[in-house]
Protein backbone atom coordinates (compact mmCIF):
# COMPACT_ATOMS: atom_id res chain seq x y z
CA UNK A 1 0.00 0.00 0.00
CA UNK A 2 1.50 3.35 -1.06
CA UNK A 3 2.00 6.20 1.34
CA UNK A 4 -0.57 9.03 1.10
CA UNK A 5 0.71 12.29 -0.41
CA UNK A 6 2.29 14.70 2.06
CA UNK A 7 2.05 18.11 0.34
CA UNK A 8 3.11 19.99 3.48
CA UNK A 9 6.16 17.88 4.34
CA UNK A 10 8.85 20.25 5.59
CA UNK A 11 6.40 23.03 6.46
CA UNK A 12 6.59 24.47 9.99
CA UNK A 13 3.15 25.39 11.32
CA UNK A 14 1.90 26.73 14.63
CA UNK A 15 -1.71 26.07 15.63
CA UNK A 16 -2.73 28.14 18.64
CA UNK A 17 -5.69 26.97 20.70
CA UNK A 18 -5.54 23.35 19.55
CA UNK A 19 -6.48 21.41 22.69
CA UNK A 20 -9.90 20.80 21.16
CA UNK A 21 -12.42 22.14 18.68
CA UNK A 22 -11.50 23.69 15.35
CA UNK A 23 -7.89 24.12 16.46
CA UNK A 24 -7.51 20.39 16.97
CA UNK A 25 -9.11 19.76 13.58
CA UNK A 26 -6.65 22.12 11.91
CA UNK A 27 -3.66 20.51 13.62
CA UNK A 28 -4.84 17.04 12.54
CA UNK A 29 -5.35 18.12 8.93
CA UNK A 30 -1.87 19.65 8.81
CA UNK A 31 -0.52 16.44 10.31
CA UNK A 32 -2.15 14.28 7.64
CA UNK A 33 -0.56 16.59 5.05
CA UNK A 34 2.86 15.89 6.59
CA UNK A 35 3.57 19.20 8.32
CA UNK A 36 5.52 19.82 11.49
CA UNK A 37 2.92 21.27 13.86
CA UNK A 38 3.53 23.14 17.10
CA UNK A 39 0.32 22.62 19.08
CA UNK A 40 -0.54 25.07 21.86
CA UNK A 41 -3.25 25.48 24.47
CA UNK A 42 -3.90 25.82 28.17
CA UNK A 43 -5.39 22.39 28.85
CA UNK A 44 -2.45 20.15 29.73
CA UNK A 45 -2.34 16.57 30.95
CA UNK A 46 0.17 17.84 33.52
CA UNK A 47 -1.92 20.70 34.88
CA UNK A 48 -5.21 22.62 34.88
CA UNK A 49 -7.70 22.14 32.06
CA UNK A 50 -10.20 24.60 30.65
CA UNK A 51 -13.67 23.97 32.11
CA UNK A 52 -12.24 20.73 33.55
CA UNK A 53 -12.58 19.17 30.10
CA UNK A 54 -10.64 15.97 29.25
CA UNK A 55 -8.97 17.12 26.03
CA UNK A 56 -5.36 18.35 26.11
CA UNK A 57 -2.93 19.82 23.62
CA UNK A 58 -0.62 16.86 24.23
CA UNK A 59 -3.41 14.61 22.92
CA UNK A 60 -3.59 16.74 19.79
CA UNK A 61 0.16 16.54 19.24
CA UNK A 62 -0.02 12.75 19.43
CA UNK A 63 -2.86 12.74 16.88
CA UNK A 64 -0.70 14.83 14.55
CA UNK A 65 2.02 12.18 14.83
CA UNK A 66 -0.43 9.33 14.24
CA UNK A 67 -1.64 10.97 11.05
CA UNK A 68 1.85 11.29 9.58
CA UNK A 69 3.02 14.70 10.75
CA UNK A 70 5.35 15.80 13.51
CA UNK A 71 3.62 17.12 16.63
CA UNK A 72 5.22 19.38 19.23
CA UNK A 73 3.09 20.32 22.28
CA UNK A 74 3.65 23.67 24.00
CA UNK A 75 1.63 25.16 26.85
CA UNK A 76 0.64 28.79 26.28
CA UNK A 77 -2.04 31.14 27.54
CA UNK A 78 -2.58 33.30 24.47
CA UNK A 79 -4.02 36.18 26.46
CA UNK A 80 -0.64 36.68 28.16
CA UNK A 81 1.80 38.74 26.09
CA UNK A 82 4.93 37.35 27.74
CA UNK A 83 3.85 33.73 27.19
CA UNK A 84 3.05 34.39 23.53
CA UNK A 85 6.40 36.09 22.96
CA UNK A 86 8.21 33.20 24.65
CA UNK A 87 6.33 30.68 22.51
CA UNK A 88 7.30 32.38 19.26
CA UNK A 89 10.91 32.80 20.37
CA UNK A 90 11.05 29.08 21.18
CA UNK A 91 9.61 28.17 17.77
CA UNK A 92 12.15 30.30 15.94
CA UNK A 93 15.05 28.90 17.96
CA UNK A 94 13.87 25.32 17.49
CA UNK A 95 12.80 25.41 13.84
CA UNK A 96 14.31 28.59 12.38
CA UNK A 97 11.07 29.87 10.88
CA UNK A 98 7.27 29.64 10.89
CA UNK A 99 5.64 29.06 7.51
CA UNK A 100 2.08 29.29 8.78
CA UNK A 101 0.45 30.38 12.03
CA UNK A 102 -3.18 29.48 12.70
CA UNK A 103 -5.00 31.31 15.48
CA UNK A 104 -7.87 29.17 16.72
CA UNK A 105 -7.89 30.70 20.21
CA UNK A 106 -11.41 31.33 21.47
CA UNK A 107 -12.63 31.30 25.05
CA UNK A 108 -16.03 32.86 24.41
CA UNK A 109 -17.90 29.62 25.09
CA UNK A 110 -16.22 28.71 28.36
CA UNK A 111 -18.81 27.66 30.91
CA UNK A 112 -21.62 27.48 28.35
CA UNK A 113 -23.84 24.43 28.91
CA UNK A 114 -25.81 24.65 25.70
CA UNK A 115 -28.37 27.00 27.21
CA UNK A 116 -26.71 29.51 29.54
CA UNK A 117 -23.36 31.02 30.41
CA UNK A 118 -22.02 31.04 33.99
CA UNK A 119 -23.40 34.57 34.48
CA UNK A 120 -26.91 33.23 33.82
CA UNK A 121 -27.39 34.89 30.44
CA UNK A 122 -28.45 32.97 27.34
CA UNK A 123 -26.93 33.20 23.88
CA UNK A 124 -29.02 35.61 21.83
CA UNK A 125 -30.55 37.41 24.83
CA UNK A 126 -31.23 41.12 24.10
CA UNK A 127 -28.21 43.34 24.67
CA UNK A 128 -29.84 45.04 27.66
CA UNK A 129 -30.02 41.64 29.39
CA UNK A 130 -26.43 40.63 28.71
CA UNK A 131 -23.82 41.40 31.41
CA UNK A 132 -21.17 43.65 29.89
CA UNK A 133 -18.36 41.67 31.52
CA UNK A 134 -19.01 38.88 29.00
CA UNK A 135 -17.84 41.19 26.22
CA UNK A 136 -14.48 41.71 27.90
CA UNK A 137 -13.89 37.95 28.02
CA UNK A 138 -14.79 37.54 24.35
CA UNK A 139 -12.51 40.39 23.31
CA UNK A 140 -9.62 39.14 25.42
CA UNK A 141 -9.80 35.57 24.08
CA UNK A 142 -10.62 36.79 20.56
CA UNK A 143 -9.27 40.01 19.14
CA UNK A 144 -6.67 40.67 21.87
CA UNK A 145 -5.23 37.16 21.63
CA UNK A 146 -5.26 37.48 17.84
CA UNK A 147 -3.25 40.69 17.97
CA UNK A 148 -0.74 39.32 20.49
CA UNK A 149 0.07 36.29 18.34
CA UNK A 150 0.19 38.14 15.04
CA UNK A 151 2.49 40.88 16.31
CA UNK A 152 4.80 38.26 17.80
CA UNK A 153 5.18 36.27 14.57
CA UNK A 154 5.07 39.14 12.07
CA UNK A 155 8.69 40.38 12.46
CA UNK A 156 10.21 37.02 11.48
CA UNK A 157 7.80 36.61 8.58
CA UNK A 158 8.39 40.16 7.36
CA UNK A 159 12.14 39.59 7.49
CA UNK A 160 11.76 36.36 5.51
CA UNK A 161 9.27 38.09 3.18
CA UNK A 162 6.92 35.10 3.30
CA UNK A 163 4.42 33.46 5.61
CA UNK A 164 0.73 32.90 6.21
CA UNK A 165 -1.37 33.95 9.22
CA UNK A 166 -4.85 32.42 9.43
CA UNK A 167 -7.40 33.52 12.03
CA UNK A 168 -10.36 31.23 12.71
CA UNK A 169 -13.38 33.50 12.99
CA UNK A 170 -16.89 33.80 11.57
CA UNK A 171 -17.92 35.99 8.65
CA UNK A 172 -20.06 38.97 9.63
CA UNK A 173 -20.70 40.37 6.13
CA UNK A 174 -24.05 38.59 5.81
CA UNK A 175 -25.45 40.49 8.78
CA UNK A 176 -26.00 40.18 12.51
CA UNK A 177 -24.89 36.90 14.07
CA UNK A 178 -27.75 36.79 16.55
CA UNK A 179 -25.88 37.63 19.75
CA UNK A 180 -24.46 41.04 20.55
CA UNK A 181 -21.36 39.77 22.37
CA UNK A 182 -20.44 37.15 19.77
CA UNK A 183 -21.14 39.51 16.87
CA UNK A 184 -19.00 42.33 18.25
CA UNK A 185 -16.08 40.01 18.99
CA UNK A 186 -16.10 38.35 15.56
CA UNK A 187 -16.58 41.64 13.71
CA UNK A 188 -13.58 43.09 15.54
CA UNK A 189 -11.46 40.02 14.76
CA UNK A 190 -12.38 40.28 11.09
CA UNK A 191 -11.52 43.97 11.04
CA UNK A 192 -8.12 43.24 12.56
CA UNK A 193 -7.59 40.58 9.88
CA UNK A 194 -8.34 43.22 7.24
CA UNK A 195 -5.79 45.59 8.79
CA UNK A 196 -3.16 42.86 9.13
CA UNK A 197 -3.66 41.76 5.55
CA UNK A 198 -3.29 45.32 4.29
CA UNK A 199 -0.12 46.04 6.29
CA UNK A 200 1.63 42.70 5.73
CA UNK A 201 0.96 42.20 2.01
CA UNK A 202 3.75 44.54 0.80
CA UNK A 203 6.23 42.33 2.70
CA UNK A 204 5.10 39.07 1.09
CA UNK A 205 3.15 37.92 4.16
CA UNK A 206 -0.53 36.99 3.90
CA UNK A 207 -3.05 37.40 6.71
CA UNK A 208 -6.59 36.12 6.22
CA UNK A 209 -9.60 34.86 8.15
CA UNK A 210 -11.37 31.52 7.89
CA UNK A 211 -15.09 31.08 8.54
CA UNK A 212 -16.28 27.51 9.27
CA UNK A 213 -19.91 26.48 9.57
CA UNK A 214 -21.53 25.05 12.70
CA UNK A 215 -18.76 22.72 13.78
CA UNK A 216 -19.20 19.48 15.69
CA UNK A 217 -16.71 20.20 18.46
CA UNK A 218 -16.34 18.18 21.64
CA UNK A 219 -18.10 20.90 23.62
CA UNK A 220 -21.03 21.00 21.17
CA UNK A 221 -21.38 17.22 21.28
CA UNK A 222 -21.41 17.19 25.06
CA UNK A 223 -24.11 19.88 25.09
CA UNK A 224 -26.36 17.58 23.06
CA UNK A 225 -26.29 19.83 20.00
CA UNK A 226 -24.59 17.51 17.51
CA UNK A 227 -27.74 17.31 15.38
CA UNK A 228 -27.50 21.05 14.69
CA UNK A 229 -23.96 20.94 13.28
CA UNK A 230 -22.93 20.97 9.64
CA UNK A 231 -19.32 19.77 9.60
CA UNK A 232 -16.39 18.35 11.54
CA UNK A 233 -13.33 20.33 12.71
CA UNK A 234 -11.27 18.54 10.05
CA UNK A 235 -13.11 20.43 7.27
CA UNK A 236 -11.61 23.75 8.37
CA UNK A 237 -8.25 22.06 8.83
CA UNK A 238 -8.20 20.84 5.25
CA UNK A 239 -9.05 24.36 4.13
CA UNK A 240 -5.95 25.64 5.93
CA UNK A 241 -3.82 22.88 4.39
CA UNK A 242 -5.04 23.86 0.92
CA UNK A 243 -4.27 27.53 1.55
CA UNK A 244 -0.73 26.75 2.72
CA UNK A 245 -0.11 24.73 -0.44
CA UNK A 246 -1.46 27.48 -2.72
CA UNK A 247 1.42 29.55 -4.21
CA UNK A 248 -1.06 32.34 -5.00
CA UNK A 249 -2.57 32.58 -1.51
CA UNK A 250 -1.69 36.29 -1.34
CA UNK A 251 -4.75 37.09 -3.46
CA UNK A 252 -6.83 36.39 -0.34
CA UNK A 253 -5.00 38.89 1.90
CA UNK A 254 -7.28 40.57 4.44
CA UNK A 255 -10.35 38.53 3.46
CA UNK A 256 -12.53 36.24 5.55
CA UNK A 257 -12.94 33.06 3.49
CA UNK A 258 -15.65 30.42 3.89
CA UNK A 259 -14.48 26.85 4.37
CA UNK A 260 -17.30 25.63 2.11
CA UNK A 261 -16.20 27.92 -0.74
CA UNK A 262 -12.60 26.77 -0.42
CA UNK A 263 -13.70 23.11 -0.48
CA UNK A 264 -15.21 23.65 -3.90
CA UNK A 265 -12.28 25.72 -5.16
CA UNK A 266 -9.57 23.31 -3.98
CA UNK A 267 -11.48 20.03 -4.12
CA UNK A 268 -11.11 18.80 -0.52
CA UNK A 269 -13.85 17.18 1.54
CA UNK A 270 -14.87 16.72 5.15
CA UNK A 271 -13.91 13.50 6.95
CA UNK A 272 -16.98 11.68 5.55
CA UNK A 273 -16.19 12.62 1.95
CA UNK A 274 -18.93 15.26 1.76
CA UNK A 275 -18.61 18.96 0.98
CA UNK A 276 -21.04 20.74 3.35
CA UNK A 277 -22.44 24.00 1.98
CA UNK A 278 -22.03 27.43 3.54
CA UNK A 279 -23.60 27.76 6.96
CA UNK A 280 -25.87 30.74 7.57
CA UNK A 281 -26.97 31.91 11.01
CA UNK A 282 -30.26 33.20 9.53
CA UNK A 283 -31.19 29.70 8.33
CA UNK A 284 -30.71 28.04 11.73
Amino acid sequence: MSEPPRPLAGKICLVAGASRGVGRGVAKALGEAGATVIVTGRSSEAGPRTDHRPETFEDTAREVEALGGKGHPYRCDHTQEREVDQLVAWCLRRFGRLDCVVDAVWGGNEGYDGQRYPDGSAYGAPFWRRPVARLAQNFESGVYAQLLLARAVAPAMVQARKGLIVTISFDTDAGYLGDVVYDLAKASMNRLTLAMGHELKPFGVTALGLSPGHVLTERVADAGLAHETTESPLYAGRAVAALIADPDVARHAGQVLHVADLARAYGFTDRDGAQPARFSMSEH
